[in-house]
């Protein structure tokens, strides 16, 4: 286990920043999540960590060493990749020991490292199998047994279940989660998966065009977002957003109207500086936050009802870019087309201003 320390981190392809002097820190143990949409710079700041792609400019830091400048081979990391990368004609013991035979560790070490990742992945009984005789979820602990093998100060994972069908994704989240736990190691995991950072990370990274836009635990980001970027991008269904305009500004509140929902008023509660009457909103509402008792009150006409069973997401239309999305446990009896009254409490609104999308708190 190690901390590890980003302090202006820059990468640039030619005249294009990739990453933008990103500081960071990982505490030893700590399962950190990257995450934000395809483009961001996630699997880039991965690859810096591994030394598999040469810092612009800034440290990087690993434990109390500067690896900045060191080759990959050499910083202690391990990673694993989106796809396996086995060796097709190996066993799985031959590809889980191939790393340190090529490092000429001793045989009797090399048996008895196998054999821990063996056990801690349950792959005993298939150490003599090969890549083409294992599923995939299979193949994906092979190849995190590699990493295991290794001891490594930090393991990296770049997406490593994207290439897993559903109902596999989600053992494997868990077998992960299971790992960390086992191990307690520090761990850096990328996805685009907003639900695979929710349940795996005690510390998830959002990040979009090379920048970091907010970092925390993920009921923190979820509860307490600093912006309308990661307010909409943590958490599924996303969040809500109407047009909003500040109606009667006042020390400790604001009573806004939503132009596109007439009649519908909220006060909301803000402890920072008090935007001017007549400003341009957006309020956020996230789609399990939806109340019959609530105190704002929407007319909606859905368009399209999910059934889910326990619950019922209806999509109405929506003058916005995205339809409005309520999450109903009394959804089976919805008429498509029909207008229908539904309300949310102001006191569940989040608040940021229209032009700059930070959030008004």
């Amino acid at each position: 286990m190690a901390d590890l320390k980003l302090n202006k981190l820059k990468k640039s392809f030619g005249p294009v920043d990739v990453i933008h002097s990103v500081d960071l820190e990982i505490n030893s143990g700590e399962f950190v999540v990257f995450v934000g949409p395809s483009g961001c710079g996630k699997s880039t700041l991965l690859r810096l960590v591994a030394g598999l792609e040469e810092a612009t400019s800034g440290q990087l830091v690993i434990g109390d060493r500067d690896v900045t400048h060191i080759e990959a081979a050499d910083r202690g990391v391990a990673m694993v990749f989106q796809s396996y990368a086995l060796y097709p004609h190996m066993t799985v013991r031959e590809n889980m020991s191939f790393g340190l035979k090529m490092n000429k560790a001793p045989e009797e070490e090399i048996k008895a490292r196998v054999a821990k990742a063996a056990k801690i992945l349950e792959l005993d009984a298939l150490l003599d199998r090969t890549p083409k005789q294992l599923s995939g979820g299979q193949r994906q602990r092979v190849a995190i047994g590699r990493s295991i093998v290794r001891e490594p100060k930090v393991f990296l994972f770049d997406e490593p279940l994207s290439n897993l069908d559903a109902e596999l994704r989600v053992a494997m989240r868990v077998e992960i989660a299971k790992l960390h736990n086992d191990l307690d190691a520090t761990m850096i995991y990328v996805t685009h998966d907003q639900v695979e950072a929710m349940t795996l990370a005690d510390k998830i990274v959002v990040l979009r065009g090379g920048h970091i836009e907010q970092v925390g635990a993920p009921l923190h980001l979820y509860d307490d977002p600093d912006n309308i970027f990661v307010a909409g991008f943590i958490g599924s269904p996303s969040m809500n957003f109407l047009d909003a305009k500040v109606v009667k500004s006042s020390s400790g509140s604001l009573e806004i109207t939503l132009p596109d929902y007439p009649g519908a008023v909220a006060n909301i509660a803000i402890t920072g500086d008090a935007p001017a009457n007549g400003t341009a909103l957006k309020l956020g509402i996230r789609p399990e936050h939806f109340d019959p008792a609530g105190d704002v009150k929407l007319t909606i006409r859905p368009s399209v009802v999910e059934h889910l069973g326990g619950a019922s997401y209806i999509y109405a239309e929506a003058k916005t870019e995205a339809p409005l999305v309520i999450e109903s446990r009394e959804g089976r009896d919805v008429r498509i087309g029909t207008e229908q009254p539904v309300a949310f409490h102001s006191s569940q609104a989040y608040l940021f201003d229209a032009a700059s999308g930070l959030r008004i708190r």
